[in-house]
């Protein structure tokens, strides 16, 4: 019997095949110029306005009294405002995937409702059901519990839909496998569910965090504008241009963006460390 030999047909010479899918260098040309566009040239041009009277005179914006109290409203309500939503977002993102009830691709709808509505609508609603003729007696206009209110709507898609793709892909059957163990809930909930959530809800709460701190219109009319009480940020910057301080404005603009970064930059690092911890547990 004679065995007949294929031969292995060489392999192609010269540079390799793009994949399918692959855009080439133009395609990364025309992406990377409307990111310049869009993202880099804008910020160029805020940095290079802040610093307009120098090194001095972007510190002294920032340092002024009024922005320090400003800077600490803002920061500390947004913070607030992430906690509140890595709480309320995941459970809602829980309900939404394990749970079955009436009504609940409307609940699902209605989640990305702060996306598409104006946000000063928001403010405005807020403030006909929390200000002066509130029709619940609830009054909480020009206040902090106000601010936390209107950021927290504004930010609440945030957590939800980083959670939601994350609670359909984990294996329910390792749950099971934990619950005939013995574990209880709170167990199961710790040692595996939560690890597993952990970096997308970091990241959900440091998109909300930033947005926060840059949000305007859904804080501009329930918010009151009290220097040093519930003035934040994006309000101090319309005030310093409204009074023609563009320097000022710009200042605190650069020190938003470097906080937004920094908190953005840390999340992602822990995340990934979580994520690698996760994998090599398994």
């Amino acid at each position: 019997m004679t065995t007949t030999v294929t031969p292995l047909k060489p392999l192609p010479s010269g540079p390799a095949k793009r994949t399918w899918g692959s855009v080439g260098p133009l395609g990364v040309g025309v992406a990377g110029l409307w990111l310049s566009i869009i993202v880099l040239l804008p910020l160029a041009a805020i940095t290079s306005e802040a610093f307009d009277d120098g090194w001095s005179g972007f510190w002294t914006a920032v340092t002024d009294e009024n922005a320090i109290a400003t800077l600490k409203v803002t920061v500390l309500v947004s913070l607030v405002v992430a906690l509140i939503n890595v709480v309320m977002g995941t459970l809602i993102a829980w309900v939404l995937v394990r749970d079955e009830f009436p009504g609940k691709r409307f609940v699902n709808s209605l989640i990305d409702l702060p996306f598409a509505l104006p946000t000063i609508v928001a403010s405005l609603v807020l403030l006909s059901l929390y200000g002066p003729n509130s029709p619940i007696d609830i009054e909480l206009n020009a206040t902090r519990p106000a601010l936390v209110i209107a950021l927290a709507f504004v930010t609440l898609p945030f957590v939800v839909r980083q959670v939601q793709p994350v609670l359909i892909e984990i294996d329910k059957e390792v749950e099971e496998a934990a619950a005939s163990l013995g574990a209880t809930n709170w167990v199961i909930w710790w040692k595996i569910i939560f690890p597993a959530l952990a970096p997308a809800v970091l990241s959900g709460a440091g998109l909300a965090f930033t947005r926060a701190i840059g949000e305007f219109g859904s804080v501009v009319l329930i918010g009151g504008n009290i220097p040093g009480d519930t003035q934040v940020a994006s309000q101090y910057i319309q005030q310093q241009i409204e009074i023609d301080s563009p320097v000022d404005a710009s200042a605190i603009s650069v020190v938003l963006l470097l906080i937004a970064f920094v908190v953005l930059l840390v999340l992602r690092i822990v995340g990934r460390r979580t994520s690698k911890r996760e994998e090599q547990s398994r």
